[in-house]
């Protein structure tokens, strides 16, 4: 009986070893990916600024959306669906001064 349960117990515990390994590679591989992919659009920590930048997303259908993105500071409206991708605006210079403000702030605006 004691043999039984010491084979359990470390069956288990390689088990355990084990998954602690693949992890570990997974958390590795991770960031060695997120690392190489951010080469190319500046860095996380203290560097410069991300040249491509998600802002927001609209979905307006099952699997079609609007999605506003900055890329070098230049504001896209693209519409994406499930055969394409279509840029629909740009708005060129700062993106700050050009975010569109939300439809409610302006309805709340123009009454008195």
């Amino acid at each position: 009986m004691d043999s039984t349960i010491g084979t359990a117990l470390s069956g288990l515990l390689g088990t355990i070893i084990a998954l602690a390994v693949v992890l570990g590679l997974a958390w590795i591989s991770l960031r060695t990916l997120r690392r190489w992919q951010d080469r190319g659009l500046g860095t996380r920590d203290g560097g410069p600024e991300r040249q491509l930048r998600f802002v927001r997303a609209l979905p307006v259908g099952q699997r079609e959306r609007l999605v506003l993105i900055e890329a070098e500071g230049e504001l896209m409206l693209v519409g994406v669906s499930a055969a394409s991708i279509s840029l629909l605006r740009t708005w060129p210079g700062d993106a700050s001064a050009a975010t569109p403000e939300p439809a409610g702030a302006i309805v709340a605006e123009e009454r008195p």
